[in-house]
C-alpha cells in the first residue's frame, strides 16, 4: 500500500473520533448556556489540557519551530514570556474570574461578565467588547486555517485551498454540533496528541544522527536552512537583538490576560479552588510541549543540514515539524504523529470560533432581542460558527503573512483590548464602565495601527504601547467618573467568595453562594 494511504487511513480516524466526541457532547448539551459554557461543569484535569490546547495552535508545532530553527535562541524570549503568562493567568486570573463571574449575574461571556461587574446599562462596554472580539478572532481564525492549508501540502504534496476546506469542514462540524463540551473534550485529546508528538518526535530524529552532540553546535557553523555558512549567533540570546526587542517578545505573556478563549476556560471550572489543580496541569503540559518545540528546531538544524532531505516549506521553514515526522515513521505513525498538528490547529481554531459565534449572539443579538428562547439561540449560535470559519477560510485563500505573524496580530489586540480590563475588573473596585470602554478602545486601536505599520511594528511588538496606553485610559476615565451603585458592594462579594472557596474546597461553590445570600462572607 502507498504511503498516501497509511496518512489518509490515520487522518480519518482522527477526524472520525473528533466528530464522535461532537455527537457524544451534543447529547449532553441541552440548554443554550451549556452550549456556551459547558454549564460551568469542567474538572481541573480538562480545564488544564484544555485552556492550554487551545492556546497552542499551529504555531506551537509549525511558527515557533520555524522561527527557531530560521532565527535561532533569540526566539526563545517569547517562550520565557508566554510560560510566565500561562502560570500567572492561572494563578491570579482564574479563580477569582470564576467566582466573580457567578456573583455577578452568572456571566457566561467575558462582555456580559464587564457589562455585569460594572452594572452598565447602556449597552456600550458589551457591544464594543463583542465587536473587538469578533474583528481579532477573524484573524486568529485565519491563521488556523493557513496552518491547515500549509499542512495539507506538505503531509500530502496536495492543493493548500484543499487543505484549509478539509481542516476547517471538519472544525466547524465537531464544534457545531457539540459546543462548549465537544471543544473541551476534543481538546484533551488533541493535547494528548500534541504533547507525546513533541517528545517522539525530536526524540527520534535525534537517533537518526551520527553524532547527537551536534544539535548544540552545528547551526553556528555549517549549512543549513537558509544559512548558506551558518548562523555564528545561533545559541546566542541577545546577540543581534535589541532590548525593545527582547521586551517585546517577553510581553507576549501580557496578552494571556485577555485571551477570551482561553479564559473562557476559567469560567467554566466547576469552583474557584479547582484552578490550584488546573494551573498545575496546564503549566506542566505547556512546559514539556514547549521543550519538545524547542528541541525540534534544535534536530532539524543539523538533520537538515547533513541528510539528504529538505524542509517543504522554503520561505519561513515552517514545516520542519512536518517533514521530520514524515521521514521519522512508518507512514501509519507519521500518521498519527502528524495529527498533532492538526489537533493543535483544531482545538485552537474550535475555541475561537465558539467565543466568537458566542459574541453575536449572547452580546449583540441578545442587546437587541429581549428574551429569545433557548431553541433559537442554539439554533443561531451554531449558525455563527459556520459563517465565521466561512469569513476565516476567504481571508486564507491569499495569506500574507506567516502563521506567527497572524497570530501575533490578533495576540496583541486581545492583550491589549481586554488585559488591563480583566486585571482591573477583578482587583480595582474603582473601575467603571466609562473607564473600561475608554482602556478597551485605546488598546484595540493602539495594538492595530501600532502593527499596521512597518516603522512602528519594527520598534517593539504592538502589545507593549497597547497595555501601557489602554491602562493609562482606563485608570484615567475612571477616576474621572464614578462607579454605579452597588458595584463596590459586589466587588467585596467576589472577592470574598473567592477567598471562601480557596478555603474550603470541598464544599460546593454555586450552594455556598446559595446558602448565603450571594455572598460567602462569614
Amino acid at each position: 500500500m502507498s504511503d498516501s494511504f497509511w496518512l489518509v487511513l490515520a487522518i480519518v480516524l482522527y477526524f472520525g473520533l473528533m466528530v464522535a466526541i461532537g455527537f457524544y457532547s451534543w447529547r449532553k448539551t441541552e440548554k443554550y448556556d451549556d452550549y456556551v459554557l459547558g454549564d460551568r461543569g469542567l474538572g481541573p484535569l480538562v480545564a488544564g489540557i484544555s485552556a492550554g490546547a487551545s492556546d497552542m495552535s499551529g504555531w506551537l508545532l509549525m511558527g515557533l519551530p520555524g522561527a527557531l530553527f530560521v532565527a535561532g535562541m533569540s526566539e526563545l524570549w517569547i517562550v520565557i514570556g508566554l510560560f510566565i503568562g500561562t502560570w500567572a493567568n492561572w494563578k491570579w486570573i482564574a479563580p477569582r474570574l470564576r467566582a466573580y463571574t457567578e456573583v455577578a449575574k452568572n456571566s457566561i461571556t467575558l462582555p456580559s461578565f464587564f457589562e455585569n461587574r460594572t452594572h452598565d446599562t447602556s449597552r456600550v462596554l458589551r457591544f464594543t467588547s463583542a465587536v473587538i472580539i469578533i474583528f481579532f478572532f477573524t484573524f486568529y481564525v485565519s491563521s488556523g486555517m493557513v496552518s491547515g492549508g500549509r499542512y495539507y501540502e506538505s503531509t500530502f504534496g496536495g492543493e493548500y485551498i484543499h487543505g484549509v476546506l478539509i481542516v476547517g469542514s471538519i472544525t466547524v462540524l465537531y464544534t457545531f454540533i457539540g459546543g462548549f463540551l465537544a471543544v473541551s473534550y476534543t481538546d484533551v485529546v488533541q493535547g494528548g496528541l500534541m504533547f507525546l508528538a513533541l517528545i517522539t518526535v525530536p526524540i527520534m530524529a535525534l537517533m537518526s544522527l551520527d553524532n547527537p552532540s551536534d544539535i548544540f553546535s552545528w547551526a553556528t557553523s555549517n549549512p543549513y536552512g537558509p544559512w548558506e555558512h551558518g548562523n555564528p549567533d545561533y545559541f546566542n540570546m541577545v546577540a543581534g537583538v535589541s532590548a525593545a526587542t527582547i521586551i517585546g517578545n517577553i510581553a507576549w505573556g501580557l496578552g494571556y490576560f485577555g485571551q477570551p478563549h482561553i479564559i473562557t476556560r476559567f469560567m467554566a471550572l466547576r469552583s474557584p479552588s479547582e484552578a490550584k489543580a488546573a494551573r498545575r496541569t496546564g503549566t506542566i503540559w505547556v512546559a514539556i510541549c514547549y521543550l519538545g518545540g524547542i528541541f525540534t528546531a534544535l534536530v532539524a538544524t543539523v538533520y537538515f543540514g547533513q541528510k539528504s532531505a529538505s524542509v517543504t516549506d522554503q520561505s519561513g521553514y515552517e514545516t520542519v515539524f512536518l517533514d521530520l515526522a514524515r521521514i521519522m515513521f512508518h507512514p501509519l505513525i507519521a500518521g498519527i504523529v502528524l495529527t498533532a498538528v492538526l489537533a493543535a490547529i483544531m482545538s485552537t481554531m474550535s475555541s475561537q470560533l465558539l467565543v466568537t459565534s458566542s459574541a453575536l449572539i449572547e452580546d449583540i443579538y441578545r442587546i437587541f432581542k429581549k428574551n429569545p428562547n433557548n431553541t433559537t439561540l442554539l439554533v443561531l449560535s451554531r449558525a455563527m460558527v459556520i459563517g465565521i470559519a466561512l469569513i476565516g477560510m476567504l481571508l486564507a485563500l491569499n495569506p500574507s503573512d506567516t502563521i506567527l505573524g497572524l497570530v501575533g496580530f490578533a495576540w496583541a489586540g486581545f492583550g491589549a483590548a481586554f488585559g488591563p480590563v480583566v486585571v482591573a475588573s477583578l482587583y480595582w473596585k474603582r473601575l467603571t464602565s466609562q473607564g473600561a470602554i475608554a482602556g478597551m478602545i485605546v488598546g484595540a486601536v493602539t495594538s492595530f495601527v501600532w502593527g499596521s505599520v512597518d516603522a512602528l511594528s519594527g520598534m517593539i511588538y504592538e502589545i507593549v504601547p497597547g497595555v501601557i496606553l489602554a491602562t493609562l485610559a482606563m485608570v484615567v476615565v475612571s477616576l474621572a467618573t464614578r462607579p454605579k451603585e452597588g458595584v463596590e458592594e459586589e466587588f467585596d462579594t467576589a472577592a470574598a467568595a473567592t477567598d471562601y472557596a480557596l478555603a474550603h474546597p470541598d464544599e460546593d461553590f454555586a450552594a455556598a453562594l446559595r446558602n448565603r445570600g450571594g455572598s460567602t462572607a462569614v
